[in-house]
């Protein structure tokens, strides 16, 4: 495993990184023994960056992340949550709030202190709260010593430009913006590299988009979007690979993405996608798969407030972010 420096924190973590989203069954009914297994699997094969959030399950992710990590030394990981997102609909970026929020992660997640804590999906709050209550809040928490570094996370990769130009930020976490479909996450770099900003990349299969298994009905991208990558994914099976395998190395090659989030609550996937991140490139089959999906390259999907910049928001847009 490779390891990277995330920006000003000088924390080294791991090119591929643990997503803990599945452990809430976010995307199917897990056995919470096997999502025990694949945290254990995960950091005993080198990963030690795992982000999760109270919103994933409705707080059964971190729970179980908690139980999975009672038996692991603190120093094993680096643990990043989120604060701001509990529900489909329920967001709350208030001072109180998301001191609170962080306290009952604290709780679940069995330590006295959080490595990273992120603003989650700030696109669905308002500009106001965010930069006047949470991110203050945020600054609070590393005062007192109850976490370390703060961050943001969202879909539409203006709202990092907007935070950035009016404060300072440790990490951001972003997602489907640096995939075989999408690599506009590129365009931000400079900015976060001039600022010293950690970058988190998350959903390099772009929530399931780049997947042999069908797209989920609630994925919020266009049918032109869907075709497009199942036509990528149809040229990877008829030359024996997984469209999955290539998505990861292409996501984790990149020195300049710190690191790449993928969650599953399987231990024999998260053992795949490790190993995947090890073997070379099929420098050949990437180029086949850019050309077809150029047509879509860069095409995202509408989320959050008109308030940020963006247009009207589906509510999926934070699924696994």
């Amino acid at each position: 495993m490779q390891y990277r420096k995330l920006g000003k924190t000088g924390l080294d973590v791991s090119a591929l990184s643990f997503g803990a989203s599945s452990l809430g069954g976010v995307f199917r009914d897990i056995q919470k023994e096997e999502g025990i297994r694949t945290v254990h699997t995960a950091i005993d094969m080198g990963i030690n960056l795992i982000d999760v959030s109270p919103y994933y399950g409705l707080t059964q992710a971190e729970t179980v992340l908690g139980e999975a990590l009672r038996s692991v030394p603190r120093d094993r990981y680096v643990l990043s949550t989120k604060a701001g997102r509990y529900g489909q609909d329920a967001f709350d970026f208030s001072a109180n709030r998301v001191i609170q929020s962080a306290e009952e992660s604290m709780r679940r997640l069995g330590t006295d202190y959080l490595d990273i804590l992120l603003l989650h999906d700030i696109e669905f709050g308002s500009v106001k709260q965010v930069l006047e209550e949470g991110i203050p809040a945020l600054e609070q928490l590393k005062q007192s010593g109850k976490i370390r570094f703060f961050g943001v996370s969202g879909l539409p990769l203006n709202i990092f430009n907007m935070v950035l130009s009016h404060t300072t930020l440790d990490v951001i976490l972003s997602y489907c913006h640096y995939s075989l479909n999408d690599s506009t996450l590129l365009e931000l770099l400079p900015l976060l590299e001039q600022q010293d900003v950690g970058l988190i990349n998350a959903s390099p299969l772009s929530m399931g988009l780049l997947s042999n298994r069908d797209v989920p009905e609630w994925h919020p991208a266009s049918e032109e979007i869907k075709a497009v990558c199942r036509r990528a994914a149809e040229l990877c099976r008829s030359q024996g690979t997984d469209i999955a395998k290539l998505a990861i190395q292409y996501s984790t090659a990149n020195e300049r993405i710190t690191t790449t989030l993928v969650s599953t609550a399987n231990p024999e996937n998260i053992r795949n996608n490790i190993m995947w991140t090890e073997e070379p490139l099929d420098e050949s089959l990437l180029k086949e798969v850019l050309e077809i999906l150029k047509p879509i390259d860069g095409k995202t999907w509408p989320s959050g407030s008109p308030e940020w910049g963006g247009a009207p928001a589906h509510q999926n847009g934070g699924r696994t972010s």
